[in-house]
């Protein structure tokens, strides 16, 4: 909570009616805010972590239109929502946007806090897209999914490898098992010395209840892709070539139904990082590869997508061997079938028409 005395001096400094720009670094336990005024500081203040504490502190700008930016970071936003039922303008941006003179050595919370609070007030912040709470709880189904997904390879790898350290020859050398993998593995198990099988149990357990996580979260995506808001663009995602269900209701949780927010398609294939990088100056021109930006979730979804889709429709198809032929690569091939089949996704969207396949003449 800010003091009587420094109340009175912003008071006094400020003007009713000014426009107020308060950059917020928010950390664990403290958050510190810078505020501007008519291109000067006029305060900088740490307070505790919660959401009183900085309502508290806003109050003392009387009439005063308050613009609020701060990074999205491990809280999600929450704080977004706060402030903007409070009717307060609110700006959430990526951290690697916010930029600072590359001569800077010195990086603390309240730099930083008056680092965001002179770029929103520039007009430098570049806002990054907030869902609305709905879909940002239905969409933690899909990222969940994601983190069962990852613990169950992991697991299998650990059984796996625990085997290997035990000198017992399972002729397994996949992670990802079947039914009769796993049925073979735990007729194994039996056979084992009493107490091995005590140590190696816990990771067969585990893996049953990943599994059993898995069949529930997925049947949970499906009853998602039924709802009213995702169903239309889900049957137009499910039209493309290479996307299934799963892949498709994932997609829509993560990106919205919605596309017009994507002007182009080169703006969403830069959003989920399948846009090229170049590092040019004069007549040294250098294009590097994808910039791998955004979730990488999403592009592994987009290149496994990709593989099916270029055995299914034959323009894709064609594309594909001429930018292998080109550029004797076949990754860099798949990763452009992965970006023409995102942008083909933005345009069915935005058009409301389901993907028709190419034919090749």
């Amino acid at each position: 909570m800010v003091s009587k005395s420094r109340e009175r001096k912003m008071q006094d400094y400020i003007a009713k009616g000014k426009e107020i720009f308060i950059g917020l670094e928010d950390s664990k336990r403290t958050w510190v805010v810078c505020a501007r005024s008519d291109k000067n500081i006029i305060n900088v203040s740490s307070m505790a972590a919660r959401y009183d504490a900085l309502h508290g502190y806003l109050q003392n700008f009387v009439d005063c239109n308050i613009h609020i930016v701060y990074e999205a970071g491990f809280r999600g936003f929450n704080l977004y929502d706060a402030l903007i039922a409070d009717g307060y303008k609110c700006t959430v941006v990526p951290p690697h946007t916010v930029h600072q003179a590359k001569c800077a050595r010195v990086k603390n919370d309240r730099i930083d806090a008056k680092l965001l609070a002179k770029n929103l007030e520039d007009g430098n912040c570049k806002a990054c897209h907030v869902p609305d709470k709905q879909r940002r709880i239905d969409r933690q189904v899909a990222r969940t999914l994601g983190s069962v997904i990852r613990d169950t390879t992991r697991t299998k790898n650990q059984i796996r490898k625990l085997f290997d350290c035990h000198g017992i020859e399972t002729g397994i050398t996949v992670h990802d098992w079947n039914d009769g993998h796993y049925k073979y593995l735990r007729e194994l198990l039996v056979s084992l010395d009493p107490t091995l099988q005590l140590a190696l149990e816990p990771y067969f357990e585990k893996l049953e209840l990943f599994w059993k996580q898995q069949k529930k979260l997925k049947a949970e995506l499906k009853s998602l892709s039924k709802k009213e808001r995702y169903a239309k663009a889900f049957g137009i995602a499910v039209s493309l070539p290479g996307i299934g269900e799963l892949t498709a209701i994932r997609l829509i949780l993560e990106l919205g139904e919605d596309f017009h927010r994507f002007t182009t398609g080169a703006q969403l294939a830069s959003f989920v990082g399948l846009g090229g990088t170049e590092y040019s100056s004069g007549e040294s021109i250098r294009k590097g590869e994808i910039s791998k930006q955004g979730n990488a979730l999403i592009r592994s979804w987009l290149i496994e997508s990709a593989w099916i889709a270029k055995s299914r429709d034959p323009a894709l198809q064609e594309f594909y061997c001429r930018i292998k032929h080109n550029s004797g690569n076949c990754k860099k091939a798949i990763v452009a079938v992965a970006r023409k089949l995102i942008t083909r996704l933005r345009s069915c969207i935005i058009q409301d028409v389901k993907y028709s396949f190419g034919v090749i003449e």
